[in-house]
């Protein structure tokens, strides 16, 4: 499930399957994309894209996968609503991603992590194709060796590689993590959303 929570002009989603690494079935991908539309009808200037636990996520539920979920068009809809929204977007990424979840933070504007954060896509080893949106926008922020180092290669990277390649922007601790979100976020939330729109839309030029 995806747990809402609204604390003004900011919005925060949080992956709420603890239990299970928070992997992604399909409704929790429709449940993003649903509020993320309920964001923007809100006006919200900035969200925040969180998960419960010690695990940001795991990627793909497995037995999501069983039934067809990697081919889903509910990936594409997910990411694709976060990389559409007109305001700020921050991935606040409380422990490791994985695969298909990795889309969804490259989606955000800027990604933290907690340093015990690790990052895999293993696409190769397991057979799959990612979502076709992801291998742009990995290899946009770290460049395209780098990103074949995570998707041919199949290499996992911890959160001081990810920070030194540029796949995240900043390391925090797991009690501060939301509150350097929000700290990243306020010059955001005090600017006129139309200001705010045009700038987001001025740096999609170098996605």
């Amino acid at each position: 499930m995806i747990k809402h929570d609204i604390d003004g002009d900011c919005h925060i989603l949080r992956l709420f399957r603890p239990e299970k690494a928070n992997a992604l079935t399909e409704g929790m991908l429709q449940d993003i994309a649903a509020a993320v539309a309920l964001a923007i009808d809100r006006r919200a200037k900035v969200l925040i894209l969180t998960g419960e636990g010690r695990v940001f996520s795991a990627g793909a539920d497995l037995d999501g996968m069983r039934e067809g979920l990697g081919a889903s068009p509910a990936w594409q809809a997910a990411s694709g609503a976060l990389a559409d929204f007109p305001g700020l977007t921050i991935a606040a990424l409380n422990g490791t991603l994985a695969g298909g979840a990795m889309g969804l933070a490259l989606a955000c504007d800027l990604r933290i992590a907690v340093p015990s954060a690790q990052f895999f896509y293993p696409v190769m080893r397991l057979g799959y194709r990612p979502q076709p949106s992801d291998p742009g926008r990995l290899a946009s922020l770290v460049g395209p060796s780098r990103a074949k180092t995570i998707l041919l290669a199949g290499q996992r990277i911890d959160a001081d590689t990810a920070l030194s390649w540029g796949l995240i922007d900043r390391i925090c601790t797991p009690d501060t993590l939301i509150d350097t979100a929000k700290a990243l976020a306020a010059d955001a939330l005090t600017a006129d959303i139309s200001h705010l729109q045009a700038l987001k839309q001025m740096t999609r030029g170098t996605e």
